[in-house]
């Protein structure tokens, strides 16, 4: 399955918007709260010209580039932890996600904003707290069940709770589950109910920018202060004119572009954000007349990067044929690769390298 980035926010942000801009998908787009009422899926291409130069010399009769899912979920309102609004049905779904892309409304217009008028720092507080309360909510649950152990001297309860009476402070403080750190001897299992947590997510701020003003001024600059504060990035887009661009052919966008003074596309930008944000790492797979890539976290080990083709090859992994791609392309086919030295073979504890072309020997 691919990694997947879910776009959150407040209603009438500009969410679908932005989703059909970046799937060619068709959400529904309109006016008023609450459009969005089951989460809209897409799938986002990474263009990547490793992939290119390899089919380039292996002639496949398909190329598959790596792709990120993207999931619109309704709009986040106060009280959504509660029930308020839709809000709170889906914040199951954003459990799901490996990573939130947050919305921020910076235009205006004549588009109605559930809290009257825009103003990015209120916003981006409103659904940041809606979130926390619900970890908060979730981490209490998590201790009143492990309390009764604790209670009777079960050790490994202790630690445990322990370990998610801190977490819980670290939340009620108004901080994201990403930034604990759990101290030394807390029970492992309070550091898995965290990586559970919706703030636990990374997160880039979007701001959806006016198309009058596709610059952001003192808009962007709020939200980019904001995100810098907590260590996150941001970058600034206008949904509309991207959706625009994107009903456009690539002839025609290019001095469209050119004439309003953007360089490059919102949409290029935000994609390379999203690989930054979850610390993609690419890998190639040449099969039959197949070239495809494959996107996994920084870190990922061989068997685990097997499991993503297949969970047949990461039960019987046995070992992993690599060569880089930047090698395979100079020597122009696997063949010479392997009579100059280049291709090796690693074992399970191999860290898969962004630009690798693999081969999974596993057993059946």
């Amino acid at each position: 399955m691919p990694l997947t980035c879910g776009l959150v926010g407040l209603p009438n942000a500009g969410k679908s918007t932005l989703f059909r801009a970046i799937t060619a998908a068709s959400a529904e787009i309109a006016p008023y709260p609450f459009t969005t009422i089951a989460p809209n899926v897409g799938v986002v291409r990474i263009p990547d010209p490793r992939l290119e130069a390899i089919a380039g010399i292996t002639h496949p009769r398909r190329t598959v580039p790596a792709a990120l899912e993207l999931v619109d979920i309704a709009g986040l309102v106060r009280n959504a932890h509660k029930g308020e609004g839709l809000g709170n049905q889906f914040l199951a779904r954003i459990r799901e996600v490996d990573a939130l892309l947050h919305v921020v409304r910076c235009f205006a217009g004549d588009v109605a904003h559930v809290e009257g008028g825009v103003d990015p720092l209120r916003d981006i507080g409103i659904v940041e707290t809606e979130l926390l309360l619900a970890d908060l909510a979730a981490v209490q649950r998590a201790r009143a069940q492990v309390a009764p152990r604790a209670r009777a001297g079960d050790r490994a309860a202790r630690r445990e709770e322990a370990g998610l009476a801190q977490l819980e402070d670290h939340l009620a403080g108004g901080r994201p589950a990403r930034s604990w750190v759990p101290s030394a001897g807390s029970e492992a299992a309070a550091e898995d109910a965290r990586r559970r947590l919706l703030t636990a997510r990374p997160v880039l701020y979007v701001a959806n920018l006016d198309e009058h003003d596709p610059a952001g001024g003192p808009c962007l600059d709020a939200v980019a202060g904001y995100a810098s504060t907590s260590g996150a990035p941001a970058i600034g887009l206008c949904a509309k004119l991207e959706m625009e661009l994107a009903e456009l052919p690539e002839q025609e966008a290019a001095p469209f572009l050119a004439a309003l003074g953007i360089a490059e596309r919102g949409l290029t930008r935000l994609v390379r954000a999203c690989e930054g944000l979850l610390g993609l790492r690419t890998f190639f797979t040449i099969v039959s007349d197949e070239v495809r890539a494959w996107p996994v976290p920084a870190g990922t080990r061989a068997p685990a990067a097997a499991g993503r083709i297949h969970t047949d090859m990461e039960r019987g992994f046995i070992r992993v044929e690599v060569i880089a791609s930047r090698d395979l392309v100079a020597c122009g086919s696997v063949a010479a690769a392997r009579e100059r030295g280049l291709v090796r073979l690693e074992g399970k504890d191999y860290e898969i390298q962004d630009g690798d072309v693999v081969t999974f020997r596993f057993a059946t």
